[in-house]
């Protein structure tokens, strides 16, 4: 006989029908009526379904009235209507057979834990309600953004995760080597004082990496944005999806130093139409997922974020308001609600700003668009005033900045200028600066870190419980 999913055993369709159930005892509860009543849960769904094991079972006596918490099991047996309230159907067990055992030190019972405790059990707590319902959700997401693009003939890329380009110019890299670290090859090179006074006493040493694997330095990717342009600018229209890598240490709810980025680059596209895509983008996904997990969606609604499912309909129905930079200093330099960090024009907006722009000020995402050139990356297009570049932001409530994007600099004298104006050694790039040489042509694209969006999606106040294993500053544990 072949397992049926709980998620499809819990149907009227079913009533009357033979299956066998594999799953994780939730609950056991015995009754004097001479049987009792058993939750198991596969994960296919946030409800559990209700086993009903009778005392004329071979094995009640001495296995079933001894499960505990935590075990798994294979269930067979005939579908029958509920009488209880809130379950369609529950099983009427023929055989039950222990597949591993849990003793009494399980350490996830029936009682709410706190998010922390979890979070120190990351390879358990996805047998709670909270986390279950996470993961799915997380599914459904990846599953909307792969079907977005793919619908509108993106073509899906696979950038690398290890390269020698640090797309954000921030520095923040993790390194990549097999060089030995207590025995580094060194290289000598000589400092200004030497040059000037051979007798320097000791010469400056620095690692060979011609000695290392790659026979360069090389680190993890920050981004796979600039790759993905060069493809855009062959291909068309491409997104990439992958896992990327910042070295900060951020201790905070908003930030991980793994996590997944997805990022199309459109070939012919200006920034219009990037911020027209980001829009529709994200109403798609968010749409998508309300529709795909409506029982997981509401838990989170009623005992997470109270609200957060009006609050995602009311985004899915209205159009983001779209504003310069300029005017949201303006308007933030001019109310009168407390901010931690002061605003000035040129200056990078705080997670504080940008929610009181959506949740006070306009109560609805705003796009910001032509940042200062001086607090963004080389690569964005700089405005005929010389003193902005095409870049954009998608700022949501409850989060703040959700997608950040520009359109390129596909100008080979001004990305020159723009790459020495922030210390980038145009030589590090020369594949990059042939884009621009050879057919160039004008394109943009955004970055969405995938946990960001699960963060908003569901309103949990730590970016750490929205992926499986979290890596942040001190911890890669798991």
């Amino acid at each position: 006989m072949e397992r049926t999913r709980i998620t499809l055993a819990m149907d009227n369709a079913m009533i009357g029908k033979k299956v066998q159930l594999n799953g994780w005892l939730r609950t056991k509860r015995e009754s004097k009526g001479g049987f009792s009543f058993l939750e198991i849960n596969d994960g296919s769904s946030l409800s559990n379904i209700q086993i009903i094991a009778d005392n004329t079972l071979s094995n009640y006596e001495d296995v079933i009235r001894k499960l505990t918490t935590g075990c798994s099991l294979t269930v067979t047996g005939i579908l029958h209507p509920s009488p209880g309230k809130g379950q369609l159907v529950e099983l009427h067990a023929e055989s039950i057979n222990v597949v591993g055992q849990a003793d009494s030190s399980f350490p996830i019972q029936k009682k709410r834990h706190s998010l922390e405790y979890l979070r120190e059990m990351a390879h358990l707590r996805t047998r709670t309600n909270t986390f279950g319902a996470l993961a799915r959700i997380r599914n459904s997401l990846s599953w909307a953004i792969h079907s977005f693009f793919q619908a509108r003939g993106f073509l899906y890329l696979h950038t690398p995760i290890i390269t020698t380009s640090d797309c954000e110019g921030a520095g923040s890299l993790f390194h990549v080597t097999t060089l030995n670290l207590n025995q580094l090859p060194l290289e000598t090179t000589k400092t200004d004082t030497e040059t000037k006074k051979e007798s320097s006493p000791i010469p400056d040493k620095q690692v060979d990496f011609s000695k290392d694997f790659f026979g360069c330095e090389a680190h993890l990717t920050v981004s796979g944005q600039l790759q993905g342009e060069s493809y855009a600018c062959s291909l068309g229209d491409i997104y990439t999806f992958g896992p990327t890598f910042r070295a900060e240490n951020s201790n905070t709810t908003r930030h991980l130093a793994e996590f997944w980025m997805v990022e199309p680059e459109m070939a012919f596209c200006d920034l219009v139409g990037n911020m027209d895509l980001a829009e529709e983008f994200l109403k798609s996904v968010i749409s998508q997922v309300i529709t795909q997990c409506p029982e997981d969606m509401t838990l989170f609604h009623r005992f997470v974020e109270p609200g957060i499912l009006d609050t995602l309909n009311h985004m899915i129905d209205q159009d983001f308001v779209r504003l310069p930079y300029t005017e949201a200093i303006e308007i933030l330099e001019k109310t009168t609600t407390p901010f931690e960090f002061p605003v000035k024009w040129g200056c990078d907006l705080q997670s504080e700003h940008e929610r009181f722009l959506t949740e006070q000020h306009f109560h609805s995402p705003v796009i910001l668009f032509d940042y200062p050139a001086e607090i963004k990356p080389f690569y964005m297009r700089v405005n005929d005033d010389r003193k902005t570049v095409r870049a954009c932001d998608v700022l949501v409530p409850k989060v703040g900045e959700l997608i950040g994007g520009s359109q390129r600099e596909e100008r080979y004298d001004v990305l020159i200028n723009r790459m020495q104006e922030q210390s980038v050694d145009p030589k590090d790039y020369q594949w990059y600066l042939d884009l621009r040489k050879w057919g160039t042509v004008p394109h943009s694209g955004f970055g969405l870190g995938l946990e960001r969006v699960v963060q908003f999606i569901t309103g949990m106040a730590n970016i750490r419980d929205c992926i499986p294993f979290p890596r942040t500053p001190g911890n890669a544990a798991f």
